[in-house]
Parts: C-alpha cells; structure tokens; sequence
C-alpha cells in the first residue's frame, strides 16, 4: 500500500443519528492532513426526524447526506457508497459506531502494507445499567473471540462491514451481494469472496466502539431476521457461520427432531424470557439453533 493522501468514508445508515460520527471523523481526517470525503447514504429511513437532523452533515465540507426514498438493501447500498466515492481508499463504518480513539484515521493510515483492512468493534457501555440488555451481554460475551490476534486466525470468516478499509479497486471488482436485502451475512459473503480471489485480509486492532444497543424485543426481531438470512444463503455461507457448522455437525436424525420439538414447546417461553429484564444467554443459544432447525423443516 503507497502513502495514502486521500481517503473516502463510507457511512450507510438507516434511521440512525450520524452526526456525531461524521463530526469526529471529519475532525480526524483534517488533522490527518490528507484529501478526504465522508459520503453517507440514508437507505430509505422511515424516522424523518432522524433524516432532518441527519441534513446539517451537508453543511461541513467534503460531507455528504445522500437520501434515497427507497430502500434497496444492506448489500447494494454500499456497492452504491463504493461506486459514488471519488477515493481510491475506502473506509465503510456503520452508522451506530462512535470514533473514541484520537488517532483512528492516522492508524490505518499508518499501514503499508495490506489493502483490505478490519479494524475491529469494542463493546463499550456501564455493565451495571445493561445487566438486562440482550444484545449488550451476546456481544460482551463475544468479544474475547473478537480480538485481532482471534481474527487474524481465521481472517476471511471475521470480516465485518462496521470498520472495514479496502481499495475502492477491489471492492467495484468484488462487489456485495446485493441477493442480501435483510439483516445479516453480506459482509460474510464479502470475506468468502476475498478468500476465492486469494485477496489477504489484514486484522489489526482499531476498533469503533458500540455502544448504542437496541432493545431486547427489536434484538430478537433482527436475530430472527438474520436466520433467516442464513438460512436462505446456507449453501455460499458454508464454513463461514459456527451455527451451521454445528448444524451440519449433528448427524443423527432424531437429535434434530428433539430440538425442533423442544423449540416448537417451549420456543414461546424462550423468547419471552429474552425478551425480558432478565434475558439467559444459554436460553438465546437453544432459542438460535431450534429456530433455525425449524425453518429446515
């Protein structure tokens, strides 16, 4: 990787406030000294609020708020973010990531030597105040899985859209599949790509923060939604999801006839139970594979 003096950041959002990420960013980005644009593209919210106040990001300069009434999916909006950016380096963020290190930019503008880079997520928040929130506890007992040295192990299955730098080249040539509208798996599919193509994928920690976590009943609503993502796409993402492989790990029939049965009886209770104050995290894991085993069925 040359020197880099210019860098496009790419932010897809949907019903989510960026400003404050955009202002960091950008803040960074003029310290860095480098040519750059922040270009965010609004996947059809429905909050005009949100869109409204999302608007004065067009106020800075080399920022753009890009409002498409139409929703097209998570896969082709960033194709979409990739294909306007004028940059030969590309930065793709989430929207409800939040910048808390000094030197984000200038660390990957440091690395020389790889032109797919994941930077990482750390899960931020006060333990005490999210005792009782679902997503907060899945993603705290994941993240020592998460570290660079975890990820560098098996670098194409942990490549992750929320803070990925990549040669704006590679991507229009590997683009995401737009197939994937719903939640779920396009940046997976992105990583089985790279892997095909022999493109190497560099791991290092620099890491966006989450911290903004929804609740437990619009939690299970996306984790729904994204087994049945997998579920759709479970032949391309073979290999490159735990739940499948443990899946395709279970051989005897009446096995997986016991846990679809335990799911269809106790299934309800389950997810009441996540859906409370006080949500089990090994209730989520039985809850996961019975609804996945019963849209197999």
């Amino acid at each position: 990787m040359p020197n880099i003096q210019s860098l496009s950041i790419l932010i897809p959002t949907y019903n989510d406030q960026c400003v404050s990420l955009v202002d960091a960013l950008r803040r960074q980005s003029e310290t860095a000294g480098i040519a750059y644009e922040i270009l965010v593209a609004d996947d059809g919210s429905t909050d005009l609020s949100i869109v409204e106040d999302n608007s004065r990001i067009n106020q800075w300069e080399h920022c753009r708020y890009i409002v498409r009434t139409q929703n097209s999916g998570r896969a082709a909006i960033r194709n979409f973010l990739a294909q306007q950016a004028q940059y030969d380096y590309l930065l793709f963020i989430d929207s409800d990531m939040t910048i808390t290190s000094s030197d984000f930019i200038s660390r990957y503008l440091a690395v020389t030597d790889a032109e797919v880079i994941n930077g990482g997520v750390s899960i931020d928040g006060d333990p005490d105040a999210l005792k009782g929130c679902l997503r907060y506890l899945y993603e705290k007992a994941e993240e020592p899985h998460h570290t660079a040295a975890c990820r560098q192990q098996s670098p194409y299955q942990h490549l992750h859209t929320a803070n990925l730098f990549i040669h704006r080249s590679l991507m229009l040539a590997h683009p995401f599949d737009e197939r994937f509208r719903h939640y779920g798996y396009e940046d997976v599919l992105l990583g089985k790509t790279l892997r095909q193509h022999h493109i190497p994928i560099m791991h290092i920690h620099n890491p966006v923060s989450f911290s903004i976590f929804e609740s437990n009943s619009q939690f299970m609503l996306k984790t729904e939604e994204g087994l049945q993502t997998l579920h759709q796409f479970r032949n391309d993402l073979r290999g490159y999801s735990r739940l499948l492989t443990l899946v395709s790990g279970i051989h005897i029939p009446l096995i997986l006839s016991l846990i679809r049965l335990w799911h269809r009886l106790f299934g309800k209770a389950e997810r009441r139970n996540l859906c409370s104050s006080h949500p089990s995290l090994l209730v989520f894991k039985l809850y996961r594979l019975g609804y996945f085993l019963r849209l197999s069925s």
